[in-house]
């Protein structure tokens, strides 16, 4: 996938330094999305880290951050409290929109959608909110704990939880703070785009919680199963199914003029649009992958392989695949594969007389290195092999290529949101 990824920090409600990270496509973002993660998680939890792989593949830029005590971040986790968190969340908001630009789209997983239900309203910028198996009252977090910590914690004003197998100390503060807070007004506020993610077996948030987040707020809203999906999105399966369905959720939101099926391509296609930034540069998506094609300065901005790379990539890459997977088939000692490819004509002087009828590949050079003990037999037969790779058998023989004018789609095009009823 290309993506950059920018590692950043800001200063938390506590003074703390708050430790970052900024994912982003290979181009332009399409907009930014703050990502709140689980309790006691970090922002490289395998959920955060595959949401936002999958929202980067689609053009969306994601910032995401430990909370105090948590993963990189200074401080003390005992020190804090729900309140703090969404203090937290709007100050990374606040670096965000002083960086690069306000967030557009808020995402929060389990305590972390239900601080962001909280902040949404100080981010004005917002105009879709994601929900991921939060508890309608985060006080519901206090479930984690054996009834012993509660009572202790009641007491002695502070004590050590075990959650997930690690301990975090926990003061009477946290346990006030998180029973003081109640979310149907600011759900019901909310003035911004919902969608509620939610498995009906979630073992740590019931079901219900969704339920109730749902039925408090205004439209628009939709409500997406996932089935069964844990409450931590451990598959990745699950957690790819989130960044996906989010991603066409909120392109009704963003107003993008493209519509969002021909951003991501049906199985078997792969689709071409103009990148936001260059003069040339295109963004390619074939199926959930994002690439970008470009020419070498000073035709082009050099922001990616140039149409030809990209063919000669296609041909190398399915040469290793034929002769590896024949290799394995004999079981031959095939070690290692290398292929180097060149062709003899320079794209951007082609593209330049596309009406001339000639533009062309006069040759393509293929340089196959083969590594491991093999008989001089078994190399000459895989040198034949290379040569019928199905890639190579499609440029060598006939060809016919049907380019038609598809009219540009209108807003009533976009993909539909998910279904608007509640589990």
């Amino acid at each position: 996938m290309n993506r950059r990824v920018e590692r950043v920090s800001f200063e938390g409600s506590a003074g703390d330094r708050l430790d970052a990270r900024l994912d982003l496509p290979a181009s332009s973002p399409r907009a930014f999305a703050l990502f709140a993660h689980c309790f006691t998680c970090s922002k490289e939890s395998p959920a955060a880290t595959r949401i936002t792989r999958g929202l980067v593949e689609l053009g969306i830029g994601v910032l995401r951050f430990d909370f105090t005590g948590l993963g990189g971040s200074h401080g003390d986790f005992a020190n804090t409290n729900f309140s703090s968190n969404v203090d937290d969340l709007v100050r990374a908001a606040d670096m965000l929109r002083a960086r690069q630009a306000a967030p557009k789209i808020l995402v929060g997983h389990s305590l972390g959608g239900a601080a962001i239900l909280a902040a949404a309203s100080r981010v004005p910028e917002a105009v879709a909110v994601a929900t991921i198996g939060a508890p309608f009252d985060p006080a519901q977090v206090t479930r984690l704990f054996a009834a012993s910590a509660v009572s202790e914690l009641d007491r002695a004003g502070e004590v050590t939880v075990d959650i997930g197998g690690r301990p975090f100390s926990l003061r009477r503060q946290f346990l006030t703070d998180v029973s003081a807070q109640n979310l149907t007004d600011a759900i019901a506020g909310l003035r911004r785009a919902l969608l509620v993610f939610h498995a009906p077996r979630d073992e740590l948030v019931d079901i219900e919680n969704a339920r109730r987040i749902f039925e408090v707020a205004k439209h628009p809203k939709s409500f997406v199963s996932l089935d069964d999906a844990d409450h931590l999105l451990t598959r990745r399966a699950d957690a790819a199914y989130v960044a996906h369905v989010l991603a066409a959720w909120v392109s009704r939101y963003l107003g993008d003029e493209v519509a969002y099926e021909a951003a991501l391509p049906a199985d078997g296609s792969v689709v071409v649009t103009d990148a936001p930034d260059g003069k040339l540069a295109q963004q390619i998506r074939a199926g959930s992958h994002t690439l970008v094609a470009d020419e070498p300065r000073p035709v082009g901005d050099d922001t990616g392989p140039t149409p030809y790379d990209l063919l000669l990539a296609s041909l190398g890459a399915c040469t290793a695949m034929t002769v590896r997977m024949y290799a394995a088939r004999k079981a031959w000692p095939l070690e290692r594969v290398s292929v180097r490819l060149t062709h003899g004509r320079a794209h951007a002087t082609d593209a330049r007389d596309s009406e001339a009828g000639h533009s062309m590949i006069d040759r393509i050079e293929l340089l196959l290195e083969l590594g491991g003990p093999l008989t001089d037999e078994q190399t000459d037969r895989l040198l034949e092999i290379a040569q019928r790779c199905p890639v190579h058998r499609t440029l060598d023989g006939e060809k016919e290529i049907i380019t038609q004018l598809e009219a540009a789609p209108g807003p009533q095009a976009l993909s539909p949101s998910p279904s608007d009823t509640a589990a």
